[in-house]
C-alpha cells in the first residue's frame, strides 16, 4: 500500500499503472495462482494526473482492471491537494461473482454501494488506511454496507503509523447478514475465510428487503 496518510509523498512515490509495484503484483498472482485486489497505490495518468488506485489482476497475471477513488479526502487538505477523483463504478467478475470496487473513504458514502449493488455486486472490496481514533466508524461502516446490500464485505485495513498517524488494522469480512467472518487485529497478519455465495441468496429470500426499495 503506497497511499494512506502520507500525503506530502504521493508525486515522489507515484508511478504508472505499468510500473514495478503492479508488476510486482502481476508476478505474485501469477506465481501463486491466485486473483489478486492489490492496493491502494498511487499512480501517474499519461496526463500526469495521481489518482489513489486500486486493482485486481487474474491467476494469469493479467491486470484485468483497476480503480480510481471517487471520494478523495479532503479533511485538511489531504488528498485533494494532490490527487484528482476517478469518475467510473468499477466491477470485476470472479468466479464466485461480481465484486464492486472502493477504496477506505469510499466506505462513507453509502450511495456508491447501492450503485455497485445495483451494477450486480455481491462482495464489496475495500483496500483502506483509515486511522485509530476513527476505528469505531470503520468497524460500523463494515458491517452496514454489508447489511444494507446483503453482500460480503471484504476490507483490509493498513497497520502501523504513516507519519503522525496510527493506522487502525482490524481488517475484517463481513457477511450479507452482518455477521462477522474473520477480523484482524493491530499487527502485519494473513487472514483466510471460506466464503459461501450462497449466503447472499439465502438472506434475501429470507429477509428480502432490496425488494422494498423505491428509487
Amino acid at each position: 500500500m503506497q497511499g494512506g496518510f502520507a500525503f506530502p509523498t504521493f508525486p515522489e512515490s507515484a508511478e504508472s499503472i505499468t510500473g514495478p509495484a503492479v508488476t510486482a503484483l502481476q508476478a505474485a498472482a501469477k506465481e501463486a495462482g491466485v486473483w489478486l485486489h492489490g492496493g491502494s497505490l498511487v499512480t501517474r495518468d499519461d496526463d500526469g494526473k495521481l489518482r489513489n488506485t486500486a486493482i485486481v489482476i487474474s491467476p494469469t497475471g493479467e491486470l484485468v482492471t483497476k480503480y480510481a477513488k471517487r471520494h478523495l479526502f479532503g479533511f485538511s487538505g489531504g488528498e485533494t491537494t494532490v490527487l484528482t477523483a476517478g469518475d467510473d463504478l468499477v466491477t470485476v467478475d470472479l468466479p464466485w461473482g461480481r465484486a464492486g470496487l472502493s477504496i477506505c473513504y469510499d466506505l462513507r458514502f453509502p450511495e456508491m454501494y447501492r450503485a455497485l449493488l445495483d451494477l450486480g455486486s455481491k462482495i464489496f472490496l475495500i483496500p483502506s488506511a483509515w486511522p485509530e481514533r476513527r476505528i469505531a466508524h470503520w468497524s460500523l461502516l463494515t458491517r452496514a454496507r454489508a447489511v444494507e446490500n446483503q453482500c460480503f464485505v471484504i476490507s483490509c485495513n493498513g497497520v502501523g503509523v504513516q507519519g503522525d498517524t496510527v493506522l487502525g488494522g482490524r481488517s475484517v469480512i463481513v457477511d450479507p447478514w452482518g455477521a462477522v467472518l474473520a477480523e484482524g487485529g493491530d499487527d502485519e497478519e494473513v487472514l483466510t475465510c471460506d466464503l459461501d455465495i450462497e449466503t447472499i441468496d439465502k438472506t434475501r429470500e429470507i429477509f428480502p428487503v432490496l425488494k422494498d426499495r423505491r428509487k
